[in-house]
């Protein structure tokens, strides 16, 4: 019989992806003595099956697209990508799925590791292999998100891709049916189009990317059937079998279609079903409620941080809300009666609601920050949105013939400040940042006019919307 060792920290934090790495980080740095929970690879989701590998190989896609776009340079891109080479650098970013990198870092700020699966078994009490690790502080659930899988008979004998897979695969299939209108689907139907791949896109809803301007998805849309993609809009899966190999895939128009993988791009699930939460008063398998220092509702010790709450399934996004959630653990563990929670506070995820920033790598990018015409108009703003064709713009021209592309601004008319603002158009991520500041700040548009945005840049966007603004 093994005996049972407890370990007392001042922090656990379950799961080591980007965001559990953050609030050790900032634990640490605040002196707290921190323990790492993690059952798979250090570094998470994001370093292995989702923004790494998928970039590494978007980026030689989109690279060769923009290259065709120049005189000069394009007979000398016209062969096809070597599928090869991109699949070893997407490997090579990955660390061939080794963590030995991310687990010298943890070491390296003071925060212990513990491998095995994490379960509260307790108020601030977590039980992982032969150990129970406490907490003085806090525990952080930073456990992230899985695929789900839509409920359809024999799915699971058929061996369908999830963002995992297809973003790890190691050839290219001939054939691809992708299922889904967003993010991850509208991405890997670009990377495994461009490598080579016969892709079909099946989306349920009217249109792609909906949950950003209806000019995104179209835009993204047009291209994707430009690219080759066979793109049906309106359609749902009624039915998916393999023989011999053979994926046979049942339209609800009745459609049939034979592929050589199938995935699913159809949503996320928190990974809270077998952690303890029902140790401690709370639902398996739910979101996590928290309130702006990212602390559970009804608790003073258990944190959510990141996908797991729900508030912006985006990695940059769950670090930001660990640096937040840091801070105010260390803030708590020291005493301090008054955090500073107020709204852009230090201790107050602020930019969940107001200014959360997301750029989809297809060709074109499509790149938004804050709230959609839509959104601001359903939240009661009085607003006005002004729209620039991107192709109007020197930069844009320059960057490549045939540039097209589309920008939105959305201006609060009482006050006059950005709400939110939507690029879509070839290399337009690199412009994001610079609308999220403006966003966050609550920069005036009349101080706005003082940004001079150099010539001749695709950022000379900025001045065709104010002017835009001014003169309608």
């Amino acid at each position: 019989m093994t005996e049972t060792e407890t370990i007392a920290y001042d922090v656990v934090v379950l799961g080591a992806g980007p965001v559990g790495e953050n609030v050790a980080d900032r634990t640490r740095a605040a002196g707290l003595t921190t323990a790492v929970v993690e059952s798979e690879l250090v570094g998470g989701e994001c370093s292995y099956w989702a923004c790494m590998p998928s970039k590494a190989l978007l980026r030689p896609v989109i690279a060769q697209a923009d290259a065709r776009r120049l005189p000069g340079l394009r007979q000398a891109v016209q062969g096809p990508l070597d599928a090869a080479a991109v699949l070893a650098h997407r490997n090579y970013y990955t660390s061939d799925w080794k963590d030995d990198g991310q687990v010298g870092w943890l070491d390296g700020i003071g925060a212990d590791l513990h491998r095995g699966h994490g379960r509260l078994t307790g108020p601030r009490t977590v039980a992982v292999g032969d150990k129970i690790l406490t907490a003085r502080h806090a525990v952080a659930v930073c456990t992230g998100t899985r695929a789900v899988l839509p409920d359809l008979p024999g799915l699971a004998e058929v061996g369908p891709w999830t963002s995992r897979e297809a973003t790890s695969a190691q050839s290219v299939p001939g054939r691809l049916v992708v299922v889904g209108g967003g993010v991850v689907a509208t991405e890997m139907a670009t990377a495994w189009q461009a490598l080579g791949s016969r892709v079909t896109l099946l989306v349920r809803g009217k249109g792609l990317l909906n949950r950003m301007e209806p000019f995104a998805g179209e835009l993204v849309a047009e291209a994707l059937t430009g690219a080759g993609v066979d793109v049906r809009t309106g359609t749902s899966v009624t039915s998916v079998t393999r023989t011999d190999g053979t994926v046979v895939v049942v339209t609800d128009a009745g459609d049939r279609i034979e592929a050589d993988e199938i995935l699913f791009a159809t949503g996320r699930a928190p990974r809270t079903d077998d952690i303890g939460l029902d140790t401690v008063g709370l639902e398996p398998g739910s979101w996590l409620q928290v309130d702006d220092s990212l602390r559970v509702t009804g608790n003073d010790w258990l944190y959510a941080v990141g996908d797991v709450n729900h508030r912006a399934l985006l990695t940059h996004q769950g670090k930001y809300q660990a640096r937040i959630a840091g801070a105010a653990i260390a803030a708590r563990a020291s005493g301090e009666a008054d955090l500073d929670s107020g709204p852009w506070g230090a201790h107050a995820a602020t930019a969940d609601h107001a200014a959360v920033p997301q750029v989809v790598f297809t060709d074109p990018e499509a790149a938004a920050v804050g709230l959609s015409l839509a959104e601001a108009e359903q939240a009661g703003h009085r607003v006005r949105a002004v729209d620039v064709d991107l192709s109007s713009v020197a930069g844009a021209g320059l960057y490549g013939e045939g540039y097209q592309g589309r920008a939105r601004m959305v201006v609060d008319l009482e006050s006059e400040i950005l709400l939110g603002v939507t690029f879509v158009g070839p290399g337009v991520g690199e412009l994001i940042h610079s609308a999220t500041v403006a966003v966050v700040g609550r920069v005036p548009v009349a101080r706005l006019w003082h940004a001079v945005p150099s010539y001749p840049t695709i950022s000379e966007v900025w001045l065709r919307l104010l002017e835009a603004f001014r003169d309608n």
